[in-house]
């Protein structure tokens, strides 16, 4: 695995990692309370498998606790910028899919593509015309399948869904192969 470095954009510790060199950019954000090595193996296969160039980025704790959806998508657009990466797919796992949607939203003219592992309950619309895939394990009880479901139900006509059987919640630490088989499969189009 990759080791974590450490980016300081205004005094805020941002880490991350980078894996891979390929042509296809794909940064993966963890789930709040799980640091970027939760998408560690899923991140290794795409970079040495598939031949991504992968980027996670860990969440950074705020002086007042846990950072905010914003905090996180402004640290990701820091990482982003710091790398030089002028487009790229942009996924993540709960919250992280969360923080990843509403930088689609905010960023359309930069993201290829979403990847949603676990679809949090949110009211936040799916940036329009980018395709997005949904990756749900059937016994997660935290964001069940009908969450990912109702989504992809607002863009049937550019978002997937896809279900890993028998895995919950934690499926990108449990189910890694299985969950970077199903981007891998997803992406090849692109």
């Amino acid at each position: 695995m990759t080791d974590t470095q450490i980016l300081e954009p205004e005094g805020r510790a941002i880490p991350y990692a980078v894996e891979g060199d390929g042509p296809v950019a794909l940064v993966l954000l963890p789930e709040s309370g799980l640091d970027g090595d939760a998408l560690g193996v899923v991140a290794h296969y795409l970079a040495e498998e598939a031949g991504f160039h992968v980027v996670r980025i860990g969440t950074r704790t705020s002086s007042g606790g846990s950072a905010t959806t914003d905090e996180r998508r402004q640290d990701t657009a820091d990482v982003i910028d710091h790398l030089g990466l002028d487009h790229a797919w942009i996924g993540g796992h709960g919250a992280g899919g969360t923080v990843a949607r509403t930088f689609a939203s905010a960023h359309a003219d930069r993201v290829n593509g979403l990847l949603l592992l676990g679809v949090e309950d949110e009211d936040i619309p799916l940036a329009p015309v980018i395709p997005v895939l949904i990756i749900q394990g059937t016994d997660d009880d935290i964001t069940p399948v009908a969450q990912g479901e109702r989504l992809q139900s607002t863009a049937p006509e550019r978002a997937s869904i896809a279900n890993i059987a028998g895995a919950d919640h934690r499926f990108p630490a449990t189910h890694p192969i299985e969950t970077a088989v199903v981007i891998e499969e997803y992406l090849d189009w692109d």
